[in-house]
């Protein structure tokens, strides 16, 4: 049984390390069927920094097929040249399903190559919906869930946000691969990583800040408060570390916002670093400070408060249960001082996501 994965952005390269590992144990062990993968790398994400490290630190294997798709300011673009590579290669190889994740443009376009080719689709991470359609990311999970055949679900949730739109066939409770990951490499990253030695910063004495979605990083007033509120936030005793992603770099320099960042020592922004060296920052940070989907869940996993800032959510358990708080861009300080009660999540699994997805991919 030969399974096409598609994978193009950091968190897919990190949730298909644990699928593949998962098949790479099925096959040592149950062995019937054997399941073959051929992997795709649509290349969006192309900068040495947000690639390199990742395949490099989580052991995954070189790519069957590598593309060039990333750098693109046009959307439309990409996506063309994506689903042009992945249906030629579909075409070529005739896998029996096509494994897609997460919400990128990577996800939608394996998702559409594969229903062109009248492959099966199965899609991990499905029914997760933050109800905002301004963001490409929604967009993306909605158009692949109705065209999947298998939706593995991180939690129930999800599965009722399907049934909501009449999705019932094909759905299963998996539990989340990234909670695989964080229990898989984080024991890694504890032995491994130095990278608090190397920043000079102490366990729980210093913030840590992601951002890189469109929404703030392609809007210049929303990205000036986010710096605004970082400075401020950020003290000698306590700074705010910020991995730079090459996108928000690239608009800082656009927006003449670069000299802002730097009335502010204590606002350090670094390079990116790979996934390992990311676990021991979240772990150990005071307070996470993000836009990213995966780094909100992320947090709650080594349980370190997260303040988001965007409006919405497609993670609204992490809220609930006190665990994140949402600031979008206006709210980020009061956010801070706050401190919700805070109660257990028990819907992401026992670490054995992974394990599940494989089984029902061989069930058929």
């Amino acid at each position: 049984m030969k399974i096409a994965t598609i994978i193009g952005a950091r968190p897919q390269f990190i949730k298909s390390a644990i699928v593949s590992q998962a098949i790479e144990a099925h096959n040592k062990t149950s062995g019937y069927p054997n399941l073959e993968e051929y992997l795709v790398h649509t290349g969006q994400h192309y900068d040495p920094n947000m690639n390199d490290i990742f395949f490099q630190s989580l052991s995954i294997k070189t790519p069957d097929l590598q593309l060039h798709n990333g750098g693109l300011t046009n959307p439309a673009k990409m996506l063309s040249g994506m689903l042009t590579g992945i249906e030629k290669a579909l075409h070529e190889t005739r896998p029996d399903g096509v494994l897609v994740y997460g919400d990128t443009y990577s996800t939608l376009a394996g998702a559409l190559a594969a229903s062109l080719s009248h492959i099966p689709l199965f899609h991990v991470e499905a029914g997760l919906r933050s109800f905002n359609k301004q963001m490409p990311e929604e967009v993306n999970r909605i158009v692949t869930d109705h065209l999947s055949a298998k939706l593995f679900c991180p939690s129930r949730l999800a599965i009722q946000n399907l049934a909501n739109e009449g999705i019932a066939k094909g759905v299963f409770y998996t539990g989340d691969v990234m909670y695989d990951a964080a229990l898989t490499f984080g024991k890694i990253a504890a032995q491994n990583s130095k990278i608090l030695e190397s920043l000079g910063i102490q366990s729980k004495e210093f913030h840590l800040c992601t951002v890189h979605r469109a929404e703030n990083t392609d809007n210049p007033d929303r990205i000036e408060k986010i710096l605004i509120a970082l400075i401020e936030i950020a003290k000698p005793q306590k700074p705010v570390i910020l991995p730079l992603h090459p996108r928000t770099k690239r608009k800082l320099i656009q927006y003449n916002l670069k000299t802002l960042t730097e009335k502010n020592p204590s606002l350090r922004l670094i390079d990116p670093v790979d996934y390992l060296d990311m676990l021991m920052l979240e772990k150990n940070a005071a307070t996470i400070l993000t836009d990213s989907g995966g780094i909100q869940k992320e947090a709650y996993f080594f349980r370190t408060p997260c303040i988001t800032l965007r409006e919405e959510t497609e993670w609204n358990e992490t809220v609930a249960a006190g665990w994140n708080q949402l600031a979008g861009t206006n709210k980020i300080l009061e956010c801070l001082e706050k401190s919700p009660e805070k109660s257990e999540i028990d819907d992401y699994g026992n670490g054995k996501a992974a394990d599940k997805i494989v089984k029902e991919i061989v069930n058929g």
